[in-house]
């Protein structure tokens, strides 16, 4: 386990800078603030960051240009050019009075509240960017946060008693799936798939019979899941509540107890979408007219929609349709998606099973809530991923433990008949 971890680290060595997103600039903002510096000094260091990743994408493309390839690198008039604008912009804004909160003003005072409700990863952030510095501590963190997951992996697997090569191999499946490339970016998504898979571990330590302990960590990781994103908190409250829902209805028809874990569970996640609602609401938190305006009016550059959710409505079928039919073109997800399910409902238990899947559903729920098909393969359904990586290991376990019928040895006239 720790080998892969070690292969995964070095891996990582080869892209250190430039796979920063627009996010990561006010997410980083928001740590140096936490630990203790002024706007300025947080505003030189995040938008060095920030045009050092530009400069070094602009470095890489260029050198596989068919055109470009032996002109003189652009990343330094790419790196004066991205500060001259981010200062700009930033100097703008603090002169007309915004200035408040953890972030830096790159945007309108309404979308930056989008990342001021959001503190968890930022908190996580801080010690690594305090004593590595920004570059190293997002590196650093990301190969930590997604080490983590994938280690999550291996116990889950483990605490359903699949043997080692193959917890192993759903690490290993974590690692190189797209979650491991997204938990690598320097955004919350990789704390959040750690968590998820946190909660997942509870559920399965519940199941088998361990239920302080496992319910215990998957209330802790709901409640993290609040400070680093309340709407996966929401999301993955929803699917948990209606997985145990569903196993205790399907129990009772059939004449057997729900079960004190599965009952436990559907409470917590009861509990779990009540308290984010509440607490949600009583902070004053981005609602989800808010979410809905952000992604219609391109982040509150336009003018706010008259009628929204029917736009959106309309929005949401245009998507999936086109996302279907990309996946007939491409079916690798739909197939990877297939088998997961398989493994985890036949193998893993049919609870566990619906469970993992009702996890697993949440980064569908995430993608519905911004149909955005610029995003549509990689962080905002990133979560639909752990399907495949908790359930294909089961399933080989179940194909593997198969007896393999191989031929006896053969009598005298067989042989000889062979030889005729």
């Amino acid at each position: 386990m720790l080998l892969l971890v070690a292969v995964f680290a070095l891996a990582q060595l080869g892209t250190v800078t430039g796979r920063d997103t627009p996010d990561t600039k006010n997410y980083l903002a928001y740590a140096l603030s936490l630990r203790g510096e002024d706007k300025r000094e947080t505003a030189a260091v995040t938008i060095d960051y920030a045009c050092a990743g530009r400069a070094a994408r602009a470095r890489r493309e260029q050198r596989v240009d068919v055109l470009r390839f032996a002109a003189p690198s652009p990343a330094a008039r790419v790196a004066r050019k991205c500060r001259a604008e981010l200062w700009r912009t930033v100097d703008a804004r603090l002169r007309a009075g915004q200035s408040g909160g953890h972030t830096l003003p790159f945007m309108s005072e309404r979308f930056m509240r989008i990342f001021e409700v959001r503190p968890g990863y930022p908190v996580f952030l801080v010690p690594f960017v305090t004593v590595l510095g920004a570059t190293w501590g997002l590196w650093a963190a990301g190969v930590a946060v997604t080490a983590a997951g994938g280690v999550l992996v291996h116990l889950l697997l483990r605490t359903r008693r699949v043997p080692v090569p193959l917890a192993l191999t759903g690490q290993a499946l974590y690692y190189v799936l797209p979650c491991g490339a997204t938990a690598m970016r320097p955004m919350a998504e990789g704390l959040m798939l750690a968590l998820t898979l946190a909660a997942l571990w509870g559920c399965a330590l519940a199941l088998d019979g361990r239920h302080r302990p496992g319910i215990a960590l998957t209330c802790g990781a709901l409640a993290a899941l609040f400070a680093v994103k309340h709407s996966q908190a929401l999301f993955l409250g929803v699917s948990l509540a209606a997985a145990g829902a569903l196993i205790a209805v399907r129990r009772r028809v059939r004449g057997r107890p729900a079960g004190r874990a599965v009952l436990a569970l559907t409470a917590v996640g009861c509990c779990a979408v009540l308290g984010t609602l509440l607490l949600a609401r009583a902070l004053h938190y981005p609602t989800e007219a808010d979410s809905v305006q952000d992604l219609l009016t391109d982040h509150y550059a336009r003018p706010d929609r008259a009628r929204p959710w029917p736009e959106l409505l309309r929005l949401e079928g245009h998507f999936w349709w086109e996302w279907l039919r990309r996946q007939l073109w491409q079916p690798l997800f739909a197939a990877l998606l297939a088998a997961g399910a398989f493994g985890a409902l036949r193998r893993g238990g049919r609870a566990f099973g619906v469970f993992v899947a009702a996890a697993a559903f949440t980064g569908f729920l995430t993608q519905a809530a911004h149909p955005d098909i610029t995003v549509w393969g990689e962080r905002l359904i990133v979560l639909a991923w752990l399907l495949p990586v908790v359930g294909v290991p089961l399933l080989l376990e179940r194909v593997t433990a198969r007896p393999v019928g191989l031929p006896g040895p053969r009598s005298a006239d067989e042989r000889s008949a062979a030889v005729r």
